[in-house]
């Protein structure tokens, strides 16, 4: 049986082995370096649904709280959703929610020390943020979108920084 650690894809592709099939990266030799990433997104949602978020008055119960923990849960937990993504060992997690004209505005931070970086832990939380928004808010208003999801910034490792241009 041959060696799977030692098969190279040639063509640098990082999550295929040479024979094109998927595989999780080997981050073994990388040194642990202190990582940073931020993602945001944006619930829209009709003026209403807002107010009644804002105001605390719907039926759920507090919508930004609980988004806000289920975007924390779901950073802790983005390995077991996201195949091929190494379990990091998270320092911080920060959810914010803002109410803006348009809807909630989430942005998700993440800070580790690790071998790879934490961008899909940010994107995952801002997803999940959202989509507890959206699970809380349905009855009032269905035709909430969820979109503009995208990491705005990230620090450490091999790449460096990343800001997404404006």
């Amino acid at each position: 049986m041959k060696d799977v650690f030692d098969s190279q894809n040639p063509e640098g592709l990082s999550h295929l082995d040479a024979t094109g099939a998927a595989r999780m990266v080997d981050v073994g030799a990388k040194e642990h370096t202190s990582r940073m990433a931020r993602a945001r997104g944006l619930v829209r949602m009709r003026p209403g649904t807002r107010a009644a978020i804002v105001d605390g008055s719907v039926p759920k119960g507090d919508v930004l709280a609980t988004a806000r923990i289920a975007g924390i849960m779901a950073a802790k937990r983005c390995a077991g959703l996201i195949p091929l993504c190494h379990p990091l060992p998270i320092d911080a997690v920060a959810v914010e929610l803002e109410p803006t004209d348009a809807g909630i505005e989430i942005q998700a931070s993440i800070k580790v020390t690790a071998r790879t970086g934490a961008e899909m832990e940010a994107l995952t939380a801002v997803a999940v943020a959202a989509l507890t928004v959206y699970d809380m808010c349905k009855a009032l208003d269905r035709g909430m979108e969820i979109g503009d999801i995208c990491l705005e910034y990230k620090e450490g490792g091999k790449s460096g920084v990343y800001r997404r241009e404006a």
